[in-house]
């Protein structure tokens, strides 16, 4: 099982020639997701040799330009290039209107299978699984309606104990997958073996937190304890600690603090202000309290297994 994040786009407000605002390609468990939209999502996904026809699902975290002003280009490209295979689109209430609104205006109606998953509680709730992985909302607080994404593997199957399983004749290979299953094994004489001896416990599910437009808000940190790559927005310093107050952003401290408080592994910063000249203030203020910290950057390939 294995994780796999390309960043596309990772700052704010108004993409220039050399930034592009936030859009992620993830790929888990052999599952391939689109993450935020925002302009220029097309080119990077060609840029870095992405496939349009992997993408099965689309999440975005909320209505502002920079997050979906893409979606609408992608979906119409997906059109031209002869799509066939069903889209999943989930957002905020009111995303299928615009779209739907875009189509209609421009006699562009798709060919393919079209699903919008409107989202609207305030509470976490999963809104995806199938047999790979499931997905879960991460309420933020930002200036309208947005969510975060946590993306989890499905448990893995338990591993087989060879040596142990070898002690005993009346196992035979029509067995494992039960075994695997966690069931226990009957002998002929009515003894049971417990499944947990003749097996091994498999490794923990890989988890990924996108945290998109947000003020510093600590009741996320239940939903994203302890996974294994958090990706926070930092669009601010703390030397612009009102501006992001005032505009319900984050800094890059406080996205640390939320990182070293959920006691995730690895930190990823980003969703900066074009505002810096530096990105590697972003890495100092956070790395102050978080050390596994990182910036994300165009083009940035991450690669987590277990």
């Amino acid at each position: 099982m294995s994780l796999r994040l390309t960043i596309l786009g990772c700052h704010s407000a108004t993409p220039r020639s050399l930034t592009y605002t936030s859009s992620q390609f993830l790929e888990m468990n052999n599952e391939c997701c689109l993450i935020d939209c925002g302009e220029g999502t097309q080119r990077q996904l060609r840029k870095y040799k992405i496939k349009f026809s992997r993408i099965k699902y689309i999440f975005i975290s909320h209505l502002h330009g920079d997050h979906f002003f893409g979606l609408i280009g992608l979906i119409s490209t997906f059109s031209l290039l002869g799509r066939n295979s069903e889209l999943h689109i989930y957002g905020p209430k009111g995303l299928k209107e615009i779209i739907l609104l875009q189509l209609k205006l421009s006699k562009s109606w798709v060919d393919f299978p079209l699903h919008f998953h409107e989202l609207s509680s305030s509470e976490s709730e999963l809104i995806l699984e199938n047999d790979r992985i499931k997905v879960y909302t991460i309420p933020l607080k930002h200036r309208i309606y947005t969510n975060g994404f946590l993306f989890t593997e499905q448990p893995l199957p338990r591993k087989l104990n060879m040596k142990e399983i070898s002690k005993y004749k009346e196992i035979d290979i029509c067995d494992y997958q039960n075994l695997k299953n966690g069931k226990d094994f009957t002998l002929t004489d009515g003894k049971i073996i417990p499944n947990k001896d003749l097996t091994i416990d498999p490794a923990e599910p890989l988890r990924y937190g996108y945290c998109s437009d947000t003020e510093y808000h600590e009741e996320i940190i239940p939903l994203i304890e302890n996974i294994d790559l958090l990706y926070h927005e930092a669009t601010f310093l703390e030397e612009h600690r009102d501006l992001a107050e005032k505009t319900k952003h984050s800094t890059a401290y406080q996205a640390a603090q939320i990182a070293h408080k959920a006691k995730v592994k690895r930190l990823l910063l980003g969703h900066y202000s074009s505002r810096y000249t530096s990105l590697d203030l972003f890495l100092e203020e956070a790395s102050i309290l978080f050390k596994n910290t990182e910036l994300a950057e165009a083009g940035n390939h991450i690669h987590l297994s277990n």
